[in-house]
């Protein structure tokens, strides 16, 4: 979210008003004069302060696949953000990597969906998806994800900035994990040094390529050949695939970046194809969320890849403790 200085000033006092009211909303729940709801299972939350990615998907699915490891069952609550019919980009995305091994409910009221689920089925584990603002449903453990990358010191509330919340909010989180933590050097040793408070750091991982249209089998960087490639997305942080794209040791000729959760076109695929042409790309490269907005053009004659990455998260086995006890405290109470 880019805006100019003098923008940023005229909006700062929507942004007075706007922090008023989060501040006012949140005393009210604290003080209890608005009533939390709590489902049956044990409820984990992952959300961040800002507008825009910090690596919210890729989190949830790393900690449904770990849950599944263990046997539980597991749902996630999500709002589909800028969806429709239920889905979105987003759950398209773990619904595609989780394969069916987990349910979703999905709308604006979370805790309407929770409870549905559990009038179906039980369920162990409840994964909130972009819940840390999501104070109507009460949780067992809130995650919250901090992008090392973007610096949030001096940024604004909505909507003058990125802040969702004022970062005195990040006292209502039981634990943070610094994301993209391969991108600030030092990251992963200063929190190895704080074993003793409650601070992770997660790094992307590239798991390989997949052909789009084609199969799902991953193929390594060596096998989807040298390029040069022509790279496209539309994230909340698009900066950060070009980077990891670099670190991956993709040659990239080009670029074009697309709004957040933007549904392609063919023209769109046109314009992306004939750029690439004019700068001499062999192949084009995108994200899996992306993939999901792709769904209905064509993209033939030239390939495109898509990236598929899971995280890292340090140290995994103080983390893994963590979600244990949290398991186990909400098992208890639900006794």
């Amino acid at each position: 979210m880019n805006v100019s200085p003098l923008m940023r000033m005229m909006l700062w006092p929507l942004s007075v008003v706007y922090g008023a009211v989060v501040r006012v909303r949140v005393w009210l729940y604290a003080h209890a004069w608005l009533k939390q709801k709590r489902l049956k299972g044990t409820v984990i939350s992952v959300g961040n302060l800002t507008v825009g990615g910090t690596g919210k998907t890729p989190m949830v699915i790393w900690l449904a696949e770990k849950f599944l490891a263990e046997g539980k069952r597991v749902a996630i609550l999500s709002r589909g953000y800028r969806g429709a019919n239920g889905t979105s980009d987003e759950i398209e995305l773990m619904k595609f990597r989780l394969q069916g091994q987990v349910v979703f409910g999905v709308g604006k009221d979370r805790f309407a969906g929770g409870h549905r689920i559990e009038s179906e089925q039980p369920i162990d584990v409840f994964i909130l998806d972009d819940g840390f603002q999501h104070l109507q449903l009460a949780r067992d453990l809130n995650i919250l994800l901090m992008d090392v990358s973007r610096p949030l010191a001096g940024e604004p509330l909505l909507p003058a900035g990125q802040l969702r919340e004022p970062l005195s909010a990040m006292s209502r989180a039981n634990l943070i994990i610094f994301t993209r933590a391969e991108t600030a050097s030092g990251t992963l040793e200063a929190v190895g040094k704080l074993h003793q408070y409650p601070v992770f750091a997660a790094s992307t991982r590239l798991l390989g390529f997949r052909r789009f249209g084609g199969e799902i089998t991953l193929l390594s960087a060596n096998e989807i050949g040298a390029g040069p490639f022509f790279a496209f997305c539309g994230l909340g942080n698009p900066n950060a695939f070009f980077r990891d794209l670099g670190n991956w040791g993709i040659t990239v000729c080009s670029q074009a970046i697309f709004p957040d959760h933007h549904r392609y076109t063919q023209r769109d695929i046109s314009a992306v194809k004939q750029a690439g042409k004019r700068v001499g790309a062999d192949a084009f490269v995108t994200t899996e969320k992306d993939a999901q907005n792709l769904s209905s053009v064509m993209f033939d004659e030239v390939p495109l890849y898509v990236a598929v990455i899971d995280l890292v998260v340090a140290p995994e086995a103080d983390f893994h403790n963590v979600l244990q006890q949290t398991l186990a405290i909400g098992a208890g109470a639900a006794a």
